[in-house]
């Protein structure tokens, strides 16, 4: 056993990495496979607004978050600060952040103005400046400007103070919005005055070009700042600037006052949209007049301001990556039914009770698979009762309109959906709503714990006794996101899963009191103990000459203590492969500290999303599937479950998927002991070997 010396020495700061500079370091992979000329044209476009929309709820989020406990610390600076994992003050974050994103975004816009935006339009997809219209071209679209925008627009005055001119005050500007801070001269008394008028949503931000060849577009902020003289009659305008904010998107909830949580969900939509500004972009050319009135006017510090050199807001690139021009994009993908699906006769009760199954998506359908479960058990006479987790679905969700049927058809349905979900708590209120009509039983959860367990339970009776069958996912049950996010699922009439279920259901509609679980690990009762017990086994297996082994994979890898075992366990000498999408901070090849710990982060395609834990238990390996990350938050404040696959075949399956994302040299990443990634490149007479694509290749040869 190590010692508490060792132990302590494996949590000191300088052993993590800073868990918001490797969510941007994330970023930054997704930009690179944007600026990988091996990607398809338009999915680089694709690449190039995800990063930028990444960004955006990175500032919404995680800076909005430091910068309140900034705000804390400044009210009470006697108080000594909340330090990060790495040892920073918010205050030393924050600036950290800064220093990473401003060349980041620089990079970013370097990359499309001079790389992306020629290339599309080489290849015939070109995003033209106002500048570059014909007289003909421009005369057009004035006279569409007249027709379809003017009546939309809707200009505010404004002063630089409230007190210059309370009849005009500083408009509300709303999240996200693009704007046109105007600068105007009265023509008689030539007085400067300020305007916002704001970019409409509603309309299609790149404007196609009458008169030009097909998918040629003009920025919808430049035809407005070309026509601003139709909207301000008997002003002369000087100049117009784009400029952007980003809110402060977290939902403060009380839980002592959350008696009516939906009514208090719904209160704290309201007051989302009035978040304190954490994020203004402007155009870098912006004078300095207009910059101080925007700076003092939304009570931000120049430290907030982003100067953006060329098109703002680039996330909405993604109207032009899904252009129909094929040849640009990646091979459209069908997902293939699952082998023992294939015979759509045959009842998905019967093949459960024939074993156990695992599903893949998006590689194999949600459709046949997940969605099929639950319409297929809607429809069944003998089914009597459905019960579900739903943490985020679709606007048109087959799966809520499914449970909406079997309650009509008389069967008891159950359904815990989590309103607190980031960015869906307005469209879980209503399927809230709408369930509850149907007569479904819909419960909210722990106030003080979001539910982000994938599970779903159904009981049926099968003559003179009740068989319970489970879905056990790390995905949500979200159609649409099921056709690029990589989850996994497993389908199991194993009597211990279903009886596990069964409590953490009941548990969960009652009270969570129950801590002891057949087969589940159940976070935040028993997750936690057992991994580091898992954790602590290898590293007994390996002192004692067994075979010792854990491969990983998940989204985030951030908490302390489980990175400390890894610590441990590599001190021992166990080799550990971690396969970490976004945040990591776990400082891997380190000697002494970490020699044997491997780390890599696969940026393709399809999201990867999926979570799987496997010990290799000295040759009798176990392996786990579930919800959760090994993050503080999954571990202690959120219901999670992660389930035992027991299946020796499923075993060597999901053993299987771990050594190929492991071999990866296309679209994986590994990381370095400094904090940056490098990609894995093949080695000469080496294939290149993308495991997305491998995956695709199995049910599909020609991806091959």
């Amino acid at each position: 056993m190590a010692s508490s010396a060792d132990k302590a020495w494996t949590s000191q700061p300088q052993n993590f990495f800073n868990r918001e500079l490797s969510w941007l370091e994330f970023n930054q992979r997704v930009l690179r496979e944007g600026m990988d000329e091996r990607t398809p044209l338009l999915e680089r476009v694709k690449f190039t607004a995800i990063f930028s929309t990444n960004l955006d709820e990175f500032f919404m989020v995680r800076v909005a978050g430091i910068q309140k406990e900034m705000s804390t610390y400044s009210q009470n600076p006697e108080a000594p600060p909340r330090l990060s994992d790495d040892g920073l003050t918010p205050h030393a974050q924050f600036a950290a952040i800064r220093q990473a994103v401003l060349p980041l975004v620089a990079q970013q816009q370097t990359f499309f103005e001079q790389t992306l935006r020629p290339a599309l339009a080489a290849a015939g997809i070109s995003l033209l400046d106002y500048s570059q219209l014909s007289e003909a071209q421009k005369e057009t679209l004035q006279q569409e400007f007249d027709r379809k925008l003017f009546p939309v627009l809707t200009p505010l005055g404004f002063e630089p103070t409230d007190k210059a001119d309370p009849g005009h005050p500083f408009p509300y500007i709303s999240n996200l919005s693009l704007n046109l801070a105007v600068i105007l001269r009265d023509q008689g008394d030539r007085q400067v005055h300020f305007a916002r008028v704001k970019v409409p949503r509603i309309l299609p931000r790149f404007v196609p070009v009458p008169g030009a060849p097909p998918h040629t577009f003009v920025p919808l902020e430049q035809t407005i700042a070309h026509n601003l003289h139709l909207l301000f009659p008997g002003m002369e305008i000087e100049e117009c600037y784009p400029f952007r904010i980003t809110r402060d998107a977290e939902l403060d909830i009380v839980e002592d006052e959350a008696d009516d949580l939906i009514a208090v969900m719904k209160e704290g939509l309201s007051r989302q949209r009035f978040g304190k500004v954490v994020r203004l972009e402007i155009a870098a050319d912006t004078p300095p007049e207009v910059r101080t009135t925007l700076i003092q006017r939304l009570r931000i510090a120049e430290e907030d301001v982003y100067d953006i050199e060329g098109l703002m807001n680039l996330g909405d690139l993604m109207a032009l990556a899904f252009l129909p021009v094929w040849e640009l994009r990646d091979p459209p993908w069908k997902s293939v039914s699952h082998p023992r699906l294939k015979d759509p006769e045959t009842s998905i009760f019967e093949v459960m009770q024939q074993g156990d199954f695992l599903v893949h998506h998006p590689y194999q359908s949600f459709t046949t698979t997940v969605q099929r479960f639950i319409e297929e058990a809607a429809a069944d006479p003998d089914t009597i009762a459905i019960k579900q987790t739903l943490y985020r679905t679709s606007g048109d969700s087959p799966i809520v309109q499914a449970l909406i049927r079997a309650a009509e058809n008389g069967k008891q349905v159950a359904v815990l959906i989590e309103l607190k979900a980031r960015f869906d708590e307005a469209n879980n209120i209503y399927w809230a709503h709408q369930l509850e009509n149907a007569g479904v039983h819909v419960v909210y959860g722990p106030v003080q714990l979001k539910t982000h367990t994938k599970t779903a339970l159904v009981v049926r009776r099968e003559g003179d006794r009740l068989v319970r069958y489970v879905h056990i996912g790390t995905g949500n049950y979200n159609p649409k996101t099921a056709r690029f996010y990589s989850d996994l699922g497993l389908f199991s009439c194993r009597e211990e899963l279903g009886a596990d279920l069964t409590d953490l259901f009941n548990n969960l509609t009652g009270y969570l009191r129950q801590k002891h679980y057949r087969q589940l690990l159940v976070a935040p009762l028993s997750m936690r103990d057992r991994f580091v017990e898992l954790i602590q086994r290898e590293i007994q297996h390996q002192r004692n000459g067994y075979p010792s082994y854990i491969a990983v994979k998940m989204n985030s890898l951030v908490d302390p203590e489980i990175i400390a075992q890894l610590y441990e366990a590599s001190q021992a000498g166990v080799h550990i492969d971690a396969i970490v999408r976004g945040v990591c901070t776990l400082k891997p090849g380190l000697p002494s500290l970490s020699e044997t710990i491997r780390v890599i982060s696969i940026i393709g395609r399809f999201l990867e999303h999926s979570r799987i834990f496997l010990f290799g238990n000295g040759g009798q390996e176990e392996v786990y599937i579930g919800s959760a990350d090994w993050m503080p938050r999954n571990l202690d404040s959120r219901v999670e479950v992660v389930t035992p696959v027991t299946d020796p075949a499923l075993v060597q399956e999901l053993k299987q998927m771990l050594e190929i994302m492991l071999a990866d040299n296309r679209q994986a990443w590994e990381l370095q002991p400094d904090g940056t990634y490098r990609q894995k490149q093949p080695q000469p007479g080496e294939p290149e070997l993308s495991s997305q694509r491998h995956f695709m290749a199995q049910g599909r040869p020609e991806f091959a």
